[in-house]
């Protein structure tokens, strides 16, 4: 009797201590097996041309940076640091404060064929400022998106204009999914015709919509009521000689194009790769801004002028003599000035195939870049700082912009 009392109080102690543990959780281990994994962060599909890699995008946190931030480009997260950061410099008793600036150098390297190179590291190069080498902090080879403001010349020939705008869609297609691209127009006056935006199919409806006819030549006016020979007191010198009106001449207004498109990059993001891709003959007549005025502009914000050459500037001997300051002539191109000043790069095309394919050489040469970057001391002011890149393979061409302006320069205009 005792015996069978003890096992049913076995088995009902045995029910209890299975219903406990069925109530209490799991252990860590099956727990952790029942949650799914967190989603990895994944870059974009490469959308970029076979073999190139795709444009690093804006990542959070890259924002701040060093002190002084409208002086410096954010570098990628594959930038490399070749040096480690700073060492705290507290002691006990006293404090040392150094403010540095972080100065961003993007470099083209092209062999004696015009072809970029690429498999440079960082110990081929060397970076001067003021005749100063700079320790590099930073290198990378990697693509960046563009910011571009497509500025086109209206005041070039009608025949030239019936080329380019036969290659409008080649200007969409040399840009990617990744970059942003603005649309500028100029002659007398400085048009924007889009605001920043993606680089699809309704950038290019933009620009067809927008598309000029280019300059017209006039014919002087010999004869009819608008015509006037020269007076005196109202009254013709030679009543029997034909009068001739020549028309009003035109302005041109390149360097105020050039700083529009710059107010408007200024403030775009500066982890992207900031330039100007401009279309023109180069000439320049009538701007309320100088050149000096809007290089020094152009190297503060760190954009790049590109540009297509095109009419006078796309024939060597034209070109060669419009670079001659004449009296009551229009100013010679001045493309090649701004690009040799902001590291850009300039291809002189007459030809509507050649033209289209200028187009992605340009913003190839853009996006495909070397990024060096070093500290300088940050000093409060305005005075110019040059820059040299060297490179210690032989027989490259090394292009870079020729220095920057420590301080932001106000944009009046």
């Amino acid at each position: 009797m005792r015996k069978g009392f003890a096992v049913v109080i076995t088995l009902i102690l045995a029910i209890g201590t299975a219903a406990v543990r069925a109530q209490q959780p799991a252990p860590a281990q099956t727990r952790a097996s029942q949650i799914p994994d967190a989603p990895s962060a994944t870059k974009p599909a490469n959308t970029f041309p076979a073999g190139t890699r795709p444009a690093p995008m804006p990542q959070p946190g890259h924002e701040g940076g060093p002190p002084n931030v409208e002086d410096q480009e954010t570098i990628p997260d594959s930038g490399v640091p070749l040096m480690p950061d700073a060492p705290n410099t507290e002691e006990k008793g006293f404090t040392i404060k150094t403010q540095t600036t972080f100065v961003s150098v993007p470099v083209t390297v092209k062999d004696k064929d015009d072809h970029l190179v690429e498999g440079l590291v960082a110990n081929e190069f060397s970076v001067y400022e003021d005749g100063t080498a700079q320790e590099l902090r930073y290198f990378t080879s990697d693509p960046f998106p563009l910011s571009a403001a497509v500025v086109i010349d209206e005041n070039i020939s009608a025949t030239t204009m019936r080329k380019i705008n036969q290659t409008l869609p080649a200007i969409t297609g040399a840009f990617s999914q990744y970059d942003e691209v603005a649309l500028y127009f100029f002659s007398n006056t400085v048009k924007s015709a889009s605001e920043f935006r993606g680089a699809d199919d309704d950038f290019t409806v933009t620009l067809r919509r927008k598309k000029s006819t280019g300059r017209r030549v006039s014919v002087p006016i010999v004869s009819g009521p608008l015509a006037s020979g020269p007076t005196i007191n109202g009254r013709a010198v030679d009543p029997n000689q034909p009068r001739v009106i020549t028309p009003t001449r035109e302005s041109h207004v390149l360097n105020d194009a050039l700083l529009r498109a710059v107010r408007d990059l200024s403030k775009r993001d500066k982890s992207r790769r900031r330039v100007i891709f401009i279309i023109s003959d180069g000439m320049e007549e009538g701007s309320t801004a100088s050149y000096e005025e809007v290089r020094k502009q152009l190297l503060t914000h760190q954009i790049s002028v590109y540009a297509l050459g095109v009419d006078s500037a796309a024939i060597p001997v034209y070109d060669k003599l419009s670079r001659i300051r004449m009296p009551g002539l229009k100013r010679g191109n001045l493309l090649p000035k701004y690009v040799s000043a902001t590291g850009g790069q300039m291809i002189a095309e007459l030809d509507k195939d050649a033209i289209e394919r200028a187009y992605a050489r340009l913003t190839g040469d853009a996006r495909n870049q070397y990024t060096l970057g070093y500290y300088t001391k940050a000093t409060a002011s305005t005075s110019y700082r040059s820059i040299e890149v060297r490179v210690k393979r032989p027989s490259l061409k090394v292009i870079s912009r020729d220095g920057y302006f420590p301080l932001p320069q106000a944009l009046n205009r």
